[in-house]
């Protein structure tokens, strides 16, 4: 699980360093990690789902729960809403749970196809 925590990590930071947020602009960075997350944790659970194995909890686990961030999404939302920015926090939140529960399933979909 560590390491797959380890390359999450420095994944979603090497993304937020390379594309920083404002508080009045989309948190690309946050949102992109959180929605490619969803999917490949759809994929994961879903192809791995009969067997407890390392690469199931490396990647659940490990990856996905070290490369989103549920946290960060709430402060950049707070961000947001301190900056007077209402419309661009409700698109934000909205798109953002409708995107990756639509993600988790398309990666649900694609891991059912791959489990044995």
């Amino acid at each position: 699980m560590a390491l797959g925590g380890i390359v999450g990590a420095l994944l979603r930071t090497a993304l937020a360093g390379w594309m920083p947020d404002a508080p009045d602009a989309w948190p690309w960075s946050t949102f992109i990690v959180n929605v490619a997350g969803a999917f490949v944790l759809g994929v994961a659970v879903t192809a791995l789902h009969e067997r407890r194995t390392f690469a199931r909890r490396l990647l659940a686990t490990g990856f996905c729960g070290a490369l989103t961030t549920f946290s960060t999404m709430q402060l950049e939302l707070l961000r947001m809403l301190d900056a007077d920015a209402l419309g661009l926090a409700a698109t934000y939140l909205v798109v953002s749970v409708a995107l990756g529960l639509a993600c988790v399933a398309a990666g649900r979909g694609l891991g059912a196809w791959w489990r044995p």
